[in-house]
């Protein structure tokens, strides 16, 4: 009767870490993505602007500023 419990346990344990795994590193990628292209944050802007606020947020409590600052310039040096 334990067995078929432990193999259902370890099943749904292994299924948890694999979601994780992957959601650690699709969050690597997304902030990877966004450190490196600027082209990529506007587009971030326009679709999901949450998340772009959590990049900027994130990079200014390590240290770096100016980033949306310049970003927002650019952009909108590029509509006029």
């Amino acid at each position: 009767m334990g067995r078929p419990l432990e193999t259902l346990t370890k099943k749904i344990l292994k299924g948890v870490l694999v979601a994780e795994l992957m959601g650690a590193f699709g969050a690597y990628f997304l902030f990877n993505k966004m450190n490196t292209s600027q082209d990529f944050r506007q587009t971030m802007s326009k679709k999901f602007p949450f998340i772009l606020e959590v990049y900027y947020k994130s990079i200014e409590q390590s240290g770096v500023y100016g980033t949306r600052e310049q970003d927002q310039k650019i952009w909108l040096d590029s509509k006029n």
